[in-house]
Parts: structure tokens; sequence; C-alpha cells
């Protein structure tokens, strides 16, 4: 079975030479939310180009016949900022053959939805 927490600390590392690992040759990555469909090579380079220095974790996983789902918290070093990402990582032969990550800005509760006073904060 792939190790989902290896391969996230890979992500975030931006380690290229474990990354590659863990994909098939002829894997997709796509990231619905900026229309980009990639090969391995430029997922890698994307991700591992990627300015600064990160470090995430995991908050939730689940596993659905041969798709993992994973949602990360991904954050720079400093922590001045956070994203979360839910992927869709579909295995076979424990490899990657197809990613499809949503990626979104962590925020505040927009002004609109403040004024309604429904909600509360998860944490």
């Amino acid at each position: 079975m792939l190790d989902i927490s290896s391969f996230v600390t890979a992500v975030v590392a931006q380690d290229e030479e474990k990354l590659r690992s863990y994909f098939a040759e002829e894997a997709v990555v796509r990231w619905p939310c900026t229309n980009e469909c990639f090969s391995v090579d430029e997922y890698i380079r994307a991700n591992c180009d990627y300015p600064g220095n990160w470090d995430g974790e995991i908050e939730r996983m689940e596993e659905v016949g041969d798709t993992i789902i994973i949602v990360t918290r991904v954050f720079p070093v400093d922590k001045s900022f956070s994203v979360h990402a839910v992927s869709f990582l579909k295995l076979q032969d424990d490899v990657i053959v197809e990613l499809d990550e949503y990626w979104a800005d962590d925020g505040e509760v927009p002004d609109w939805r403040k004024q309604m006073n429904i909600g509360k904060p998860i944490q």
C-alpha cells in the first residue's frame, strides 16, 4: 500500500526524486480549479519549482476502492498563511495513476455571511 504520509511529506518538501517514485510513468494529474492537466514530469516541475519552503499536515484520509482521498493543510514554514488541498489518488499496483487536486486559500468568513450570524468556527 502506498504510504500516504510519506507522499505528502515528499510533496511539501518538494523532493523531486522521492515524488517520482509514487507515480506510474503515464500518470495524469489534474488541477480542476485552474483547468490544468499535467504529466508526471510537469506536475513535479510545478510542485518542486513553486517558491518557498513548505510544511503540511494530513487532516483527513478516506479509502474508497482503488482511490485514496486526502485533505491536507499546507503552509509556509513561517505559518504566515495556509491553504487546503483535497486530493483524489487513484492507485494501480501501489502507484498513482491519476491525481485530481482541488486547492483553496484559507481565509476569513466573508462579511455577507458574518452578517447572517450563522455558523461557528470549526476549531
